[in-house]
């Protein structure tokens, strides 16, 4: 079994304070806390042979796997849910690390899960496989409902909308079902009773998060009106639906202000995809506001992962965290002085600074991700080097890689160059945080917003590459963007 950490081959990643706090969630997987991630070579390697067998017993899957890099430059495995083995595999999967997740299922079903990788779920069952192929296979999409009308499908969706689960049979070739799933918020393989009048409290739900007033005179009221939002909607739906009704529409606000985002998300659809391959959403903070960001990530139930603190020179901190119903990770920026290397910052509330570095001038410029601004950027799931080629080809440059290792690539698209309110620009000038000359390009110019994150990992490697991370962050100040086309 392959258990050598990312710092056998990326000595410069950080693995994050030893003893951040991290509990479990209602039904979630064990997290250890240490966030040393591993890469789990044999557990891809085992997985990827059972979906590998599957695609050569359905040609229905197969044929959406090749649609999938050519068309979306996504990789099949990035979609599978689970699979279905039979018991004979158990002591295989336990060797390469995998145990056992305390979720529903039906009577003799067991449910394995790998808690240090990115990777599929596997269903152990009575006749689970055929001749150690996956009797099923599930992806997951967004939409079941948007998957069954762009591939003409004739199976009935099983459940309603609202319900927490819901899935619908692509095609059955051999003994092998190709199935497609639809999760609200939800781990469980077993539907709970649907709670009357659910669905359209979901509905309301989803409408006032879209509808969210984000540019309020005063910033802090701003807050306040997102906070109370989010405890209406964690009383009517839960705060697992509420994470995941909020998320999307934060992807869905991000792509109005981003091209990439846009072309990218058409290309996906049209196979009835959306953004089920997501891997992380970036929130860029204020000082002021960072400690409200993360409170509001932890009202919905996320849990703290890695903090990093990328040094006095670098000027900026961040911290993750991973929300393990719907498995939405948040990587939150902030601008960091150097003495605060030792504190907690991620709850300690910060002071206004005597500088802007760049988390804050693109917060300054635009308004934090939390309120007006949006996402700084989505970072999702693919084949690295097949998007890179298949964006170009949609007229979208990509930036120079910042990661490059066999175990994770990531690059940015161009940046989206957004118009700047006078009245920020005219407060920086003021307050001495620009010069005047800066202050005339932004306006003309505009300054750079977001980017979509191409980003590809194997070996199921969950981490990030700090190092590199700081790079990208000084790549992007708008001043030193300014600089270049200067």
């Amino acid at each position: 079994m392959t258990t050598a950490t990312h710092d056998d081959q990326l000595k410069s990643a950080s693995s994050g304070p030893a003893g951040s706090r991290h509990s479990e969630a209602r039904h979630a997987p064990h997290t250890d806390t240490s966030f040393d991630w591993p890469l789990a070579y044999d557990a891809e390697s085992l997985v990827r042979g059972f979906i590998s067998a599957f695609l050569g017993k359905n040609s229905t899957a197969q044929a959406l796997a090749k649609e999938m890099s050519d068309k979306t430059g996504t990789d099949f495995l990035e979609w599978v849910d689970h699979i279905t083995l039979g018991p004979e595999h158990e002591a295989e999967l336990r060797d390469a690390g995998f145990i056992n997740e305390p979720v529903l299922a039906e009577v003799g079903q067991k449910v394995l899960y790998h808690p240090r990788a990115m990777l599929p779920r596997v269903l152990l069952q009575t006749a689970g496989s055929l001749n150690s192929v996956p009797v099923k296979l599930a992806i997951r999409p967004e939409s079941v409902v948007d998957f069954v009308a762009r591939h003409q499908l004739s199976g009935k969706v099983q459940g309603a909308f609202g319900n927490r689960l819901r899935e619908v049979l692509i095609e059955t070739e051999n003994g092998h079902s190709f199935i497609a799933v639809e999760r609200l918020a939800y781990r469980d393989f077993v539907e709970h009773e649907n709670v009357p009048g659910f669905a359209a409290e979901v509905i309301a739900v989803r409408e006032f998060w879209r509808a969210r007033k984000r540019d309020f005179p005063n910033d802090e009221d701003a807050v306040l009106h997102a906070f109370a939002l989010q405890q209406e909607a964690i009383d009517r739906v839960g705060a697992d639906v509420a994470c995941e009704l909020f998320f999307a529409e934060e992807r869905a606000y991000w792509e109005l202000k981003n091209r990439a985002g846009r072309i990218q998300k058409r290309r996906q659809d049209l196979l009835g995809l959306g953004w089920g391959n997501h891997d992380h959403h970036t929130f860029r903070s204020s000082r002021r506001f960072f400690a409200d960001l993360v409170t509001f990530l932890e009202n919905f139930g996320f849990k703290k992962r890695e903090r990093y603190y990328a040094g006095a020179e670098a000027g900026w901190g961040a911290q993750i965290l991973e929300h393990a119903i719907t498995g939405i990770t948040v990587f939150a920026d902030v601008d960091l002085m150097p003495e605060e290397t030792e504190i907690d910052f991620s709850c300690q509330r910060l002071q206004d600074a005597p500088v802007l570095r760049t988390v804050g001038l693109w917060c300054a410029l635009h308004g934090d991700s939390f309120l007006q601004a949006g996402m700084h950027h989505l970072e999702a799931r693919f084949e690295f080097e097949n998007l890179r080629a298949q964006l170009a080809d949609e007229g979208i440059n990509t930036m120079n890689p910042f990661s490059n290792f066999d175990f994770l690539k990531q690059a940015f698209t161009q940046g989206e160059r957004w118009q700047v309110n006078p009245k920020r620009v005219e407060r920086l000038v003021e307050s001495g945080l620009i010069t005047l000359d800066q202050a005339t390009k932004f306006l003309e110019e505009g300054a750079v917003g977001s980017h979509l994150e191409n980003l590809q990992r194997r070996g199921g490697f969950k981490g990030f590459n700090q190092k590199s991370v700081s790079v990208i962050i000084e790549a992007t100040d708008p001043r030193a963007v300014q600089a270049s086309h200067s």
